[in-house]
């Protein structure tokens, strides 16, 4: 069976509903699946002992007291109960789709690194999973407002045992450690998986708060940076454009477009800031106007 993996913000307000909601989805795809939740914020220990988890709440931090991917990797890998692993961030919902897709890929890839897109969805509310309309009910409010995002964004990260070792230490709550595990697996010859058509990745909306600059400090301050050298530079960070194979509705394809994605390393880091300063520019028009990004559905995501 399956070892997810994760950690979490102070579980207070919002963040504490979406990321109950989040492991609570994990712990229903299957009875046997184990959940490990590292870290010891703020009711990390109460919602493990609540929802049956493990919780591992040491985690190395580097000077600024960030998380450090390199220590949640390997001790999740030396302590997990199956050799089937998958970190995921803590305000993403899984359903049953996920498990039936990594069922495939795990039958036709020895070693591999499956990823997906994500569905950006406003959810404030409780979600029962143990009810059977619950993921009826979910689907219909991903349709009616889910906003699928680019390739960038990488939320998940389905992996055999023992795929990473020596990853530097990068640090979670920045950028850029997502786009080097997707360059890592492909540099050490396995299969990256994009399973966006066959895995509704539901994640949760939720503001910046945790960062005094929000969003522009997530992808611009000095951890950020570090994050960026650490990992090698643009050479060495990948999206889901830069997978190898491509799920459909009935096996996979090749993904010949992945020739195309070294242009995002060439100029990504360089507009990142003029990204932002126009989006903070037009957001006042574009909010008088009630422009807004129209989701893109496909139907097997949302059947």
């Amino acid at each position: 069976m399956l070892s997810l993996f994760t950690t979490a913000k102070p579980f207070l307000g919002h963040s504490a509903v979406i990321q109950r909601n989040a492991l609570r989805s994990w712990t229903c795809l299957h009875p046997d699946a184990e959940v490990i939740l590292f870290g010891e914020d703020c009711g990390a220990a109460e919602i493990s002992a609540e929802l049956g988890l493990r919780h591992e709440p040491h985690v190395l931090r580097n000077d600024s007291g960030l998380k450090r991917l390199d220590d949640m990797f390997a001790r999740a890998q030396s302590i997990a109960r199956y050799d089937l692993l998958c970190y995921i961030n803590c305000d993403i919902i899984l359903l049953r789709d996920f498990c039936e897709a990594l069922d495939f890929v795990r039958t036709a890839h020895k070693s591999f690194l499956m990823v997906g897109r994500r569905w950006d969805t406003p959810i404030s509310d409780p979600l029962a999973f143990e009810h059977p309309g619950t993921e009826k009910q979910l689907r219909a409010t991903v349709r009616a407002s889910g906003i699928l995002r680019g390739p960038d964004c990488i939320d998940y990260f389905a992996f055999p045992r023992g795929l990473y070792a020596d990853i530097p230490p990068l640090v979670v709550g920045r950028i850029w450690w997502d786009h080097w595990l997707a360059w890592k697996a492909g540099h050490l010859g396995a299969a990256v998986v994009d399973a966006t058509s066959r895995v509704l990745a539901v994640h949760q909306n939720h503001d910046y708060g945790y960062h005094p600059s929000g969003a522009v400090g997530v992808w611009q301050d000095e951890y950020a940076r570090r994050n960026y050298q650490l990992a090698g530079g643009r050479w060495r960070l990948h999206t889901i454009a830069d997978a190898t194979h491509i799920l459909n509705p009935h096996g996979e394809d090749r993904n010949l477009l992945r020739l195309w994605a070294p242009y995002w390393r060439l100029l990504r880091p360089k507009l990142v800031f003029l990204w932002f300063a126009l989006l903070g520019v037009t957001r006042p028009l574009r909010r008088l106007l009630g422009l807004h990004r129209r989701p893109v559905l496909t139907p097997r995501e949302l059947r």
